[in-house]
């Protein structure tokens, strides 16, 4: 495309500058952004910062500092926590990451294409995908990283600035590794496929077919791809040493699952509102598919070839790497960002025809940022709501917290998995949602005491015993945990349970269904009857297995995030 045609008004630089703003908005009214998983990375960060002045916290939890592709937000917090405090600088953080991830698709769409072409701009709502809103916090950082850094790469092309490419993007790879592993392997496949294009238009022959010159065409080009590829390639061997270990646990499995795949596409803008989200995708496809069909629109070579590689990773990787849930999810906003960033109208498009799909595009970026930003006040209010229980709960308590969850997988989530966490941050007091995987984060759960309550998913409860057996019925939760171990318990919002699985809790606040009780360890747990509550079948399994943990539990909490 002529570089030397006027702007319009989408391709300017302040409409860059306006756009990684508005990306801010969403986060900018909640004290804490609300993201599920993210009080509980607030309460590792809590300890990662006082663990050598609080001795308390070393009874109920290891921390230990290791080399790992997962440390994104944990190294960032420590500079910006002294300036700020914890929860502000983690605020600012979180900001950073859609902003970052909108300049980065800008950056590549204007590397791409000579220009920002109008309809890149449908692709600035995928900054808040549904792995943002489960709180992949560092997989997050990672990926709007990789993202600029991969704009980087273009432009230093462009330039003709191989030398100064090769010498930079070394530590750049190396800090994408470690924010998160997925950045660093998402950096990788944009990288290669970008590299492999241009060497084959160094070679190609004019008016030859590919297939008869499949050596010099495509073979060699993609030697030397790798070749211009490998300055990516040290943190390879930083993961080697981190997974050879010994210390690293978790299992890799459930590949090819069809339908969750499918279900992950349909719920790349999960949030509140199923119809909304779900016709927020269809507008996607559409245009998508559009650009196919539409003659005055064509695809970039360049990003088409990354679309495609990224679709056949999407297809191989399992749903869990290593223990951590999700692993094919976090990829579909990405890989449909590049397949949108890929369009661009051929040449001879009107001014006003192009002006029309940007006008289009900034409203739906618009309606996607109102919606959010609303949605995300709502979360805020219910979290305002919860954490009044924590001006009740004295500093080093230990506290067992039960949060309310259905069988069902409602596409509104509550978001309050993890709000017991927050009084690990602000209260130091022991909490029983944490994760708990050596390798995978710097912090394990050592509170022997808790015993079955000791880490995430205990703070799970539902009404009856639901298909995910890893989550425990009220009901039993109350009459099962360790009293000995705990001073307080924290309900969140839980479902209708009988009130005499209160016995020995003394309430100390309450609002609605949620309430904080003080344990009264001088009376004894409820007495059930035998066959009164069902068991739990990973209960049984654990008394089966002479309270060893199964060999196989893979839950949504129990991953590295």
């Amino acid at each position: 495309m002529d570089r030397g045609k006027a702007l319009q008004w989408w391709q300017a630089r302040w409409f860059v500058a306006l756009a990684t703003l508005i990306a801010t908005i969403p986060l900018l009214w909640p004290e804490i952004p609300p993201l599920v998983d993210l009080p509980g990375h607030m309460g590792r960060y809590r300890v990662q910062l006082v663990y050598d002045q609080v001795p308390w916290l070393h009874d109920w939890y290891n921390f230990q500092w290791s080399l790992m592709g997962n440390l994104g937000v944990d190294l960032l917090v420590i500079p910006l926590s002294h300036v700020f405090g914890l929860e502000f600088a983690v605020k600012l953080i979180v900001i950073a990451i859609p902003a970052m991830t909108v300049a980065g698709m800008l950056m590549i769409a204007r590397e791409v294409h000579g220009r920002i072409p109008a309809t890149a701009l449908f692709a600035l709502p995928l900054a808040y995908a549904f792995p943002f809103h489960f709180g992949f916090v560092n997989f997050a950082l990672s990926m709007a990283l990789a993202l600029l850094a991969f704009g980087w790469w273009l432009r230093l092309a462009r330039q003709g600035r191989f030398l100064l490419r090769s010498i930079v993007f070394v530590p750049v790879s190396i800090l994408i590794w470690v924010a998160h592993t997925f950045g660093w392997g998402m950096l990788g496949v944009l990288a290669f496929s970008a590299e492999l294009i241009r060497q084959h238009d160094l070679r190609r022959s004019p008016g030859v077919p590919w297939y008869r010159d499949l050596v010099h065409g495509w073979l060699l080009p993609a030697i030397h791809a790798g070749i211009q590829c490998l300055v990516l390639a040290p943190p390879a061997l930083l993961m080697v040493a981190w997974r050879s270990g010994g210390h690293v646990s978790g299992q890799t499995g459930d590949w090819f699952n069809w339908r969750a795949k499918t279900l992950w596409v349909t719920q790349v803008f999960r949030d509140r509102w199923q119809l909304f989200d779900i016709a927020s995708v269809g507008v996607l496809f559409l245009l998508l598919l559009k650009a196919v069909r539409d003659p005055n629109i064509q695809y970039s070579r360049n990003l088409a070839l990354s679309g495609l590689f990224l679709l056949a990773v999407y297809i191989l990787l399992p749903r869990i790497v290593f223990g951590s849930a999700y692993a094919d999810m976090r990829l579909v906003p990405f890989l449909l960002a590049i397949g949108i960033l890929a369009i661009r109208p051929k040449p001879g498009l009107s001014i006003r025809g192009a002006a029309m799909v940007a006008a289009l595009g900034m409203a739906f970026f618009g309606a996607r940022i109102a919606a959010t930003t609303y949605s995300f006040y709502l979360y805020g209010k219910s979290y305002d709501r919860e954490l009044v229980a924590l001006e009740h709960l004295p500093q080093g308590a230990r506290l067992v917290s039960f949060v309310g969850e259905t069988c069902y997988n409602e596409w509104t989530m509550t978001r309050l998995q993890h709000v017991p966490a927050l009084a690990l941050e602000r209260k130091l007091a022991y909490t029983n949602d944490q994760w708990s995987m050596a390798g995978g984060q710097l912090m394990t759960v050592r509170y022997a005491d808790a015993k079955r309550f000791a880490h995430d998913p205990s703070q799970i409860v539902t009404d009856v015993q639901c298909p995910r057996e890893w989550w425990r019925p009220v009901p039993w939760a109350l009459a099962r945990f360790p009293r000995d171990a705990f001073d307080y318990v924290w309900m969140i919002r839980p479902p209708g349970y009988d009130p005499r699985f209160e016995q020995g809790l003394i309430p100390v606040w309450r609002d609605g269904t949620s309430a904080l009780f003080k344990v009264d360890h001088s009376v004894p747990a409820p007495v059930v009857m035998p066959g009164e509550l069902p068991v739990p079948r990973w209960e049984r399994e654990l008394i089966l297995n002479d309270g060893r943990q199964p060999k196989v539990m893979i839950s949504p909490g129990n991953d590295s995030r």
